[in-house]
Formats: structure tokens, C-alpha cells, sequence
């Protein structure tokens, strides 16, 4: 069984009330890097919904879990995490009620402005730095192939996209990496 579709299975185990499930990866497995949202919601329930015990999940985070581009300080961090602390499969984890995908330019601006932010300092195009988007799926996706696209990660690391939700801590798979074709980039 592969390493996402044991987290799956334990996912949804877990979801239904059972107690006493097996852990997605043991000891000596390798870890599974995942980039996920700075939102605390999400403290706990990772890595305890993944079926992973701490030692096998390397946590990356940004606001919105986005991914800026093929050679990010993002990408510079999930290549380390697979070449150095040995990781040999990526997820890209979105989030339900994401207040990225909630905040429009004008009212980022303003919130930016309350924090005595020069507005004559911010970037031209702040929603496309700031990586605003609308639907959590399509930035999750939009991640995955950015991440596939990388000159830093291996045609060999499966990367695949989840979304959480983070009442339930249920995952929802919207990329099987395993496939191994890049995900096409939803227009930003």
C-alpha cells in the first residue's frame, strides 16, 4: 500500500470513531513533507490525522500554503526536506474555511493599512505576491504543479494535493500524485 493511501484509510478510521489504528508509516519509513497553511486550526490536527507519528512528517508552513514558484524559498524547502531529511513523497495541503481565499485586495489593503503599512510600499500586484486566491482545490492544485515542475524535485516524488477540513479533520484527496503527471496550473 502506498504511503497516501495508507493516510487515507487511517483518515478515514479516525474520521469514523475508531480508535487503536495502525500508523500510516512505522519507524524507519521514510517521512512524508507536507506544506501547509500557518492557520493554528490546523496544530491539532496534524500530523495526528495523517496516521503519522511526528518523527515521519516533515512540516512546512505558509499562509495559504502557496507556492510562488518552481525555485521558492517554498521549493528551496521541500527539495531539502526530500534530499536532506529524506522524504520521498510530497503533499500540498489545503484547508477548509481558509482565510486566504476569503480576503480580497481591497480588504487586505486595508488590514495592511490598520498595521501602519506605507500603501506607497507594497507591491503593484499585491494579490499575485500575497498569492490571494478564491478556491482552496485550485490552489492546492495549482502547488502540486508548480512543485512537479521544479528542477529541485525528482520525477520520482510523488507530490500529491488534500485538503482538510478543519472541523472534522476528514482529508479529501484532489491529487494522486502517484499518477505522476503534473497537475495543469489553475489560472491564478
Amino acid at each position: 500500500m502506498h504511503l497516501i493511501d495508507a493516510i487515507l484509510e487511517a483518515n478515514r478510521r479516525a474520521a469514523a470513531g475508531e480508535t487503536n489504528i495502525p500508523a500510516a508509516a512505522g519507524a524507519g519509513a521514510p517521512p512524508l513533507a507536507a506544506l501547509t497553511c500557518i492557520d493554528p486550526r490546523l496544530n491539532r490536527l496534524l500530523p495526528g490525522v495523517l496516521g503519522l507519528p511526528e518523527d515521519r512528517f516533515i512540516w512546512l508552513r505558509n499562509a495559504g500554503n502557496i507556492v510562488t514558484g518552481p525555485t521558492s524559498s517554498t521549493m528551496r524547502s521541500l527539495a531539502l526536506a526530500c534530499a536532506v531529511k529524506g522524504a520521498r513523497e510530497i503533499a500540498i495541503i489545503g484547508h477548509s474555511d481558509c482565510l486566504v481565499s476569503k480576503t480580497p485586495e481591497p480588504v487586505l489593503r486595508e488590514h495592511l493599512a490598520a498595521l501602519g503599512v506605507d500603501p506607497h510600499r507594497l507591491p503593484g500586484d499585491l494579490a499575485g505576491y500575497f498569492g490571494l486566491f478564491a478556491s482552496v482545490c485550485d490552489n492546492v492544485l495549482r502547488g502540486v504543479g508548480i512543485v512537479r515542475a521544479s528542477p529541485l524535485i525528482g520525477a520520482e516524488v510523488p507530490v500529491h494535493g488534500l485538503v482538510i477540513d478543519v472541523e472534522t479533520g476528514r482529508l479529501e484527496w484532489v491529487h494522486n500524485g502517484y499518477r505522476r503527471q503534473p497537475s495543469p496550473l489553475p489560472a491564478s
